[in-house]
């Protein structure tokens, strides 16, 4: 890993542990304020129907998501599933439901903080079947072929080296497993200000890729049927401004100047992949 890497990743690490700690506080100190209402908004724009959003403790929703990958994912009863990146455990909760009590799920996150909040909304909320774990994207403390789905949701972009994240998510995966991913890739390359700018990192944006070169990372790796299911424009000026659970970060100051130079360069997508059998 070279020190550029080891930055971003501590970066990344430490913004995670503000917003857990932050979204606490929120939860607290805002119950039955509009503070909901906006996360609300923002899970039904980026694809979670009103049953789902009701569905997973509320304090599990930190609105980080940028697609809804276990609609993605057709996750059928008994199956075992890993969230990459799951934060809250906002995911894991709708997994759960619908692997039921014959099936697990598995939350593998960066951030102490993050792990300690979803296992305190798991216990809150009664869930047996999910098993939060602390760990790295790139080396998950998880079994080989162990699980059946590997979801992820806007996380992937934060990690430096996207080719070891997917190599650990087909080796985690059975034989004739499926991924199903929400993430934010590029349409066009990144002004050099906003890739050199670690807090543009943790905000989702200045670890984004071209699609294409993320969708060849995924076949490289072995992946069959790649497909993208759906893409839609997302708003650059989302990924640089307080209005979710990236309020306990300091953005970067992007002027609006260079804020129109990266304008419809982000596409948030949803892609399928099969590990071969």
């Amino acid at each position: 890993m070279t020190m550029k890497e080891r930055e971003i990743k501590r970066a990344v690490k430490e913004g995670y542990a503000r917003i857990a700690k932050q979204a606490t506080s929120s939860y607290s100190s805002q119950e039955g304020s509009g503070y909901f209402d906006n996360l609300q908004e923002i899970c039904r724009r980026i694809g979670y129907s009103e049953e789902e959003l009701s569905a997973a403790p509320p304090e599990s929703n930190l609105g980080l998501g940028c697609g809804n990958p276990v609609a993605l994912a057709d996750i059928k009863e008994g199956e075992t599933i890993l969230d990459m990146g799951s934060g809250a455990g906002f995911d894991c909760f709708l997994a759960s439901s619908q692997v039921g009590a014959s099936g697990k799920v598995i939350g593998v996150d960066i951030t102490s903080e993050m792990v300690d909040k979803a296992r305190a909304n798991a216990r809150k909320g009664g869930y047996e079947n999910i098993d939060f774990r602390q760990g790295d994207l790139e080396n998950m403390p998880v079994a080989d072929r162990y699980v059946d789905v590997v979801i992820s949701n806007c996380v992937i972009n934060l990690v430096p080296n996207k080719r070891l994240v997917f190599k650990e998510a087909s080796r985690v995966l059975k034989p004739g497993g499926r991924l199903a991913i929400s993430d934010v890739v590029l349409t066009k390359e990144l002004p050099e200000f906003v890739k050199n700018s670690t807090r543009a990192y943790i905000g989702c944006l200045a670890g984004a890729i071209m699609k294409e070169e993320y969708l060849q990372i995924i076949r490289n790796i072995g992946f069959s049927d790649v497909s993208v299911a759906a893409e839609s424009s997302f708003p650059v000026q989302s990924l640089l401004c307080e209005s979710n659970g990236s309020a306990a970060i300091e953005m970067p100051q992007f002027s609006p100047a260079q804020q129109m130079e990266i304008a419809d360069s982000v596409l948030s997508i949803k892609i399928n992949a099969i590990k071969p059998g």
